[in-house]
């Protein structure tokens, strides 16, 4: 009897509900429990109007614009579509949810009006009377209103922090943000990603990368290099592309978004700026990539002798046999007569070993050449003092100019006229900064004159005993010191006299007795 009653009393059908929930940011997702909040508030208001909550739809955007850029609000249009023959009651949590753009809120209405959907929002009563309208229209425009103040007010913020050197957009590979008390997030060095990069730039601005897709090869190699890849494991030419004309790396700002040009950043440069400016230059074709290098690590001689016979550098080559490895040279141009003929390792690097002893000056040689670089220490010392001078009144001379079209930028108003003049204006403070920098490098050396004259004197006094050492970079520097040509070598006759380089040449031409004096010499 009681249940009988109580099956009378309950309605036959609920009135179906969806709720809608919108958040502008992941951190008021995960941190305001933004979502959550609106949904509780949402199904209490749909328990007391006695609706059946249907399903949910969140969305984590930022902008209150066109409604079909809302993955959730796309979702949930396309969930009335699924059933054009139930009528739903669609629940905000606040009206600012809805739309936040007058003409997006009006197509917005009409959407749910075509699929005869009724809208309820907990804080604004909808009313379809011309009153009720006149006020959604004034809400409405208010919530435009509230959204463009606050974007403005965002942009303004982030343009002044860039204009205070904080990079405020995603950090580029080889930096992350740090946050630092006093001063917020802040880009600092990533490794190992950070020297992967600053290899990578670097190796192109020396020709050790003779093109984009080497350096692309190059970052392709570390599988865990944080940048996006296709389906085939490769990075985008474009991203590469990024990295190498990215200033963030030199330590400067620049932006298109906010019109800023080469503002000295907060952070620490990854390369110098001269190094950046090689990296154009190369990207515009403007220099010529020096030869790549190839260093083979037990071979001394490699790419700095030749065959006698065709005068082509002879190769390297380590054989394995009778429990050992065997080093050799050999020439491999088919048409020379010593083709494939070998010449073991030891042999070749000791006869050249003979020419280098010939090399070891006198003691009266070694007191000239003290001298000489005694003038040449005071001279390279005052060119530099003339160098600080010359770029500090290139400076000045810098500001004067841009200090000038800023007066003209002050006198016009056409706006094309404005741009050419503050494109100049950046191309003087990018002139400005290299100067800087090249200033920063004209710093007085450390330590003494003889500090720095005894390791020259070490070489030119017995560049034999360096070589005897053995280590392959020590002999490859003596051969670069002492040789201004490459080495001939006949494997029956053995080395040929190279060109000897200009100090040994010099030494050699000085009679004994000579004095240098620093204006000329006397005997």
């Amino acid at each position: 009897m009681n249940q009988t009653k109580l099956k009378q009393a309950e309605p036959e059908h609920l009135k179906k509900a969806v709720i809608y929930c919108r958040v502008s940011s992941k951190s008021q997702e995960t941190e305001g429990h933004g979502l959550e909040s609106q949904e509780t508030r949402c199904r209490q208001h749909a328990v007391a109007k006695g609706y059946e909550v249907a399903a949910v739809f969140p969305d984590t955007i930022t902008g209150g614009g066109d409604f079909m850029k809302r993955p959730g609000m796309v979702a949930l249009l396309s969930f009335l579509d699924a059933q054009p023959h139930e009528s739903f009651v669609v629940i905000f949590d606040d009206l600012k949810r809805f739309a936040r753009d007058r003409d997006f809120h009006f197509a917005l209405r009409n959407a749910f009006r075509a699929r005869e959907a009724e809208i309820e929002c907990l804080n604004f009563k909808f009313d379809d009377t011309p009153e009720g309208e006149f006020i959604e229209t004034i809400m409405a425009a208010q919530g435009q209103l509230e959204r463009k103040q606050n974007g403005r007010q965002v942009a303004q913020k982030m343009r002044a922090r860039m204009e205070n050197g904080y990079w405020i957009h995603d950090a580029p590979v080889g930096y992350r943000y740090e946050t630092i008390k006093g001063r917020g997030k802040l880009l600092v060095f990533d490794p190992p990603f950070d020297g992967i990069v600053r290899e990578g730039i670097e190796g192109y601005a020396n020709g050790r990368f003779q093109s984009q897709a080497e350096v692309k090869r190059f970052f392709e190699s570390f599988p865990d290099f944080p940048l996006k890849r296709t389906k085939r494991g490769e990075l985008r030419q474009q991203r590469i592309t990024k990295i190498l004309t990215s200033p963030i790396y030199a330590g400067y700002i620049c932006s298109e978004t906010y019109d800023l040009n080469w503002l000295e950043g907060q952070h620490e440069a990854l390369i110098s700026l001269e190094t950046f400016e090689k990296v154009q230059a190369r990207r515009s074709g403007i220099t010529k990539a020096p030869k790549r290098k190839n260093i083979g690590e037990h071979f001394a001689l490699r790419g700095m002798v030749t065959c006698a016979c065709c005068d082509t550098p002879l190769y390297s080559s380590i054989t394995k046999g009778n429990g050992g490895h065997y080093h050799y040279y050999l020439c491999q141009t088919k048409t020379c007569d010593h083709y494939g003929k070998s010449i073991k390792r030891d042999k070749i690097e000791g006869d050249v070993g003979e020419l280098i002893k010939q090399l070891q000056p006198t003691r009266h040689h070694i007191k000239f050449i003290t001298a000489l670089f005694r003038y040449a220490w005071d001279h390279k010392h005052n060119q530099a003092k003339e160098i600080i001078q010359s770029g500090k009144s290139q400076i000045k001379q810098l500001e004067k100019q841009i200090e000038a079209i800023l007066t003209r930028i002050m006198a016009t108003s056409n706006e094309k006229i404005i741009q050419t003049y503050e494109n100049k204006i950046g191309e003087l403070e990018k002139e400005k900064l290299l100067i800087i920098e090249k200033l920063q490098n004209q710093v007085e050396p450390k330590g003494s004159f003889e500090e720095k004259l005894e390791p020259v004197l070490q070489f030119l006094a017995n560049p034999w005993k360096l070589w005897e050492n053995g280590n392959i970079h020590l002999r490859r520097t003596v051969l670069k010191l002492a040789f201004m040509t490459h080495i001939q070598y006949d494997r029956f006759e053995g080395p040929r006299t190279p060109q000897i380089a200009l100090p040994f040449k010099a030494l050699s031409a000085i009679p004994q007795g000579q004095v240098f004096t620093g204006a000329g010499r006397e005997t």
